[in-house]
């Protein structure tokens, strides 16, 4: 031991701790290392989200009220603070937030409805008319158009007849809906009052060291998803006065309904405002003609292009940033795990994982630039 620890005077020790990590004698270099440990964290990252998405579908009666509270929270939390600001109770503030929140989605679902059951009929029987019309024109193509149309009703009473024979089942579905609607409410509620709370129950539930970091997080994924939910219903409140307006102009005939249907659908970021303005593109033709629906069609475009090169570069850009293409992959994903609803969650949840990620780098910038 000693003769192998002092060697010759002049020899150097054969290897050192301070010399192994540069060592290129291993079988992999230190770059398919680093490779490697970012593959294990995506997988790690992966395999955690892919347990949250199992455990939110699973248990999806419990987890969707609660989602869609957090984004009404989110939306109102605004309101709710001037009305503190004006020295009224906490409890009070949130009671009437809510009561305003009934009165406005009801009253806009009324009036959509309503629009939509007094434009039926008319919209089928344009349909036939369009297609007698191109039938003499694009022969084949036209009447089967016009087939179509005719055999509307038809189609119609057949599902109607399926869906009968499952009657319980559906007055079980609007049963949940109206169950999940209530509790989101009542959620709703008790965040807007307790919402001074939560960083001290985030603390009580995270372990020590970490509360900070847990409560920074929370507050930037809750910060990205009321930015997400204020600019969205902005530009919404935009897009649904300027089509009212221009089908006002055009004399369609539920105008306001057909705004309240761009103004809902908004939330669903461009399948949304396509399907929205279709609807309003058929009751113009229904009841004014081609000629007019075409000018509808004009307006609905002109207004979506207004809300892509303007208001969203210069809302959003203020709240949260995504690339549209983000946006898409999300509305895609949401709509494959929980349908229309996921459609409606994707893009704030996504917000708020930006908003987590955005947190965490900052950190782990800072705290490299303090190292180094």
């Amino acid at each position: 031991m000693e003769n192998s620890r002092g060697g010759t005077p002049g020899s150097k020790p054969a290897s050192t701790p301070a010399s192994r990590p540069v060592s290129t004698s291993g079988p992999l270099p230190p770059e398919v290392w680093r490779v490697g440990a970012w593959c294990a964290v995506l997988l790690l990252v992966s395999g955690v989200v892919g347990v949250g998405v199992w455990i939110v579908v699973t248990f999806k009666t419990a987890v969707t009220p609660v989602l869609l509270a957090i984004l009404g929270t989110a939306l109102l939390h605004p309101l709710h603070r001037r009305l503190v600001a004006m020295k009224m109770p906490k409890s009070l503030a949130a009671g009437l937030t809510c009561l305003a929140v009934v009165a406005v989605v009801g009253g806009a679902t009324y009036i959509v409805v309503s629009a939509l059951i007094e434009t039926g009929d008319q919209i089928v029987s344009s349909l036939k008319q369009a297609g007698r019309d191109l039938s003499k024109h694009l022969g084949a193509a036209g009447t089967s158009l016009d087939d179509v149309a005719s055999n509307a009703k038809n189609l119609l009473g057949k599902f109607g007849g399926t869906a009968a024979s499952g009657v319980i089942t559906g007055l079980s579905v609007v049963g949940e809906l109206i169950a999940t609607a209530v509790l989101a409410l009542l959620l709703i509620f008790f965040f807007l009052k307790d919402s001074d709370r939560v960083a001290g129950a985030l603390r009580s539930v995270a372990p020590r060291r970490t509360g900070d970091i847990v409560e920074a997080m929370a507050r930037r994924a809750y910060g990205a998803v009321e930015g997400f939910m204020r600019g969205t219903t902005f530009i919404a409140l935009i897009d649904a006065t300027c089509i009212t307006v221009g089908l006002l102009i055009l004399r369609v005939p539920g105008a306001v309904g057909l705004g309240a249907l761009v103004f809902v659908g908004a939330y669903i970021p461009y399948l949304g405002a396509f399907l929205s303005g279709a609807v309003a593109v058929l009751v113009a033709l229904a009841d004014r003609g081609a000629v007019i629906a075409l000018w509808a069609l004009g307006v609905v475009l002109a207004v979506q292009v207004l809300e892509g090169h303007v208001l969203q570069p210069m809302i959003q850009s203020r709240t949260v940033q995504m690339h549209p293409a983000v946006v898409m992959l999300a509305i895609t994903a949401g709509a494959s795990v929980a349908g229309i609803l996921g459609m409606l969650l994707a893009v704030p949840l996504t917000a708020a994982a930006f908003g987590v990620v955005a947190e965490v780098r900052g950190r782990y910038e800072s705290g490299g630039a303090g190292v180094s």
